[in-house]
């Protein structure tokens, strides 16, 4: 987690940036914004980009009961809702990532909560004194309308809450602070993805591709998540749930094999299908229990043929996304880990058959954040830079546009098993 101060052209300002790591808990974070506030001038406002679909636990006094959960918590089972309506409704799915689940299992546990709140709903909580959830983080909770903008009242029956046990859905500000919005929604943002033909993708800890668009209405697709950025537009696409942290999990376990070299090797010609599902299964179907394979092992397979196939299994697996979003005429690379891997980057590029445009925004989602803090003002909103273009290599797009298709295969063959 960070927290970063913005001037109206869209750059991070120097000495203005303080980190806070992972590990921090909520009272940490609201010290690192406040010593950020405090560097800045006198009338800023505070904009906060917060990861989509956490949910916390709070008694009457609104002291947390439970640990911040993610989307990376697989514990609970959704309530007994079709899937199809459900995914009609609200845009999501019943999978554990999303509330529906996780209140089911915190109710098995006992847990006994006044409210509950996402964990950007308790940091303006914090900071102001008051809890909000904007339209952005609403929409990513699996509890929530993206077209009617409110509480869904079917969701909310089948798990029996009330929604005054939710923060009120709102985007004004409290005391110069606006409610914190989907961190995905602002990484689109701050890599100025805003269209449609114009889409983001994104490996951090987990992976993502996604576009954002104005339009009055929209019907979720098979597949894609249909959240919100704000009132007025719409984000969609798919995650994963393996990105970089199948990269961290590589380098322990092959023991901190060096992987800027395999897009030099020849393509796929390791002869292995990585099912990338080490953290269970997202997009595109959804499937919390699937689980990550190899196959085509032999003798003679090594450390850096599994971790090439790995990192072109994430870039399959994120073309078939983006297959699906439809009408994509242009690709932005962003997130941490993507952007420092030149490797990764050229092996999107091979798969996708299309040029790359990297990111030249380090931190997208804040940048995001502070880029619709600006709009809100009425300001001018600056253009995201370009730090260069990664240009595809059309003979091994040929042999990815094969190998996708055997992951495909493999992937049905563990659905029908």
């Amino acid at each position: 987690m960070r927290s970063l101060a913005f001037d109206e052209s869209g750059e991070a300002e120097p000495g203005h940036a303080q980190l806070a790591y992972d590990d921090l808990g909520a009272d940490e974070l609201v010290d690192v914004c406040r010593a950020v506030l405090a560097q800045v001038g006198e009338g800023d406002v505070l904009a906060i980009s917060c990861f989509w679909h956490s949910l916390v636990a709070v008694d009457e006094r609104d002291r947390p009961l439970t640990a911040v959960l993610t989307w990376r918590d697989l514990a609970g089972d959704p309530p007994p809702l079709d899937p199809g309506d459900y995914h009609r409704r609200t845009g999501c799915f019943l999978h554990p990532a999303y509330w529906p689940a996780k209140l089911m299992g915190l109710a098995a546990e006992g847990v006994e909560a006044a409210r509950f709140l996402s964990f950007g709903d308790y940091l303006l909580l914090r900071l102001a004194g008051e809890a909000r959830t904007s339209v952005s983080t609403a929409s990513g909770t699996g509890l929530f309308d993206p077209n009617t903008l409110d509480w869904d009242g079917e969701t909310l029956a089948a798990l029996g809450l009330d929604p005054s046990r939710l923060a009120p859905v709102s985007d004004e500000p409290i005391a110069g602070v606006w409610p914190a919005l989907g961190d995905g929604a602002c990484s689109n943002v701050g890599a100025g993805c805003v269209t449609r033909g114009r889409a983001a993708v994104m490996i951090g800890t987990s992976a993502a591709a996604r576009v954002v668009y104005a339009a009055p209405h929209a019907e979720p697709r098979p597949g894609l998540f249909l959240y919100r950025v704000d009132p007025n537009r719409y984000c969609e696409g798919g995650a994963l749930s393996d990105g970089g942290n199948l990269h961290a999990w590589l380098q322990r376990t092959l023991r901190d094999l060096d992987t800027s070299g395999v897009a030099e090797r020849p393509a796929a010609a390791h002869g292995l299908t990585f099912l990338p599902f080490l953290g269970g299964e997202r997009s595109l179907g959804w499937d919390p229990h699937r689980h990550g394979a190899v196959a085509g092992l032999r003798f003679t397979t090594t450390p850096i043929d599994i971790a090439q196939a790995a990192l072109e299994a994430v870039c399959y697996r994120l073309a078939d996304v983006l297959d699906a979003v439809g009408g994509v005429e242009s690709v932005v690379a962003t997130g941490r880990a993507l952007l420092a891997n030149a490797a990764w980057l050229q092996l999107l590029a091979d798969v996708l058959g299309r040029p790359v445009e990297v990111s030249g925004v380090r931190e997208g989602s804040a940048r995001g954040a502070a880029m619709i803090a600006l709009e809100r003002l009425g300001l001018p909103v600056p253009e995201a830079p370009v730090a260069r273009i990664v240009e595809p290599r059309p003979a091994r797009y040929t042999i990815h546009l094969r190998v996708r298709e055997e992951q495909r295969e493999t992937i049905r063959f563990q659905e029908v098993r």
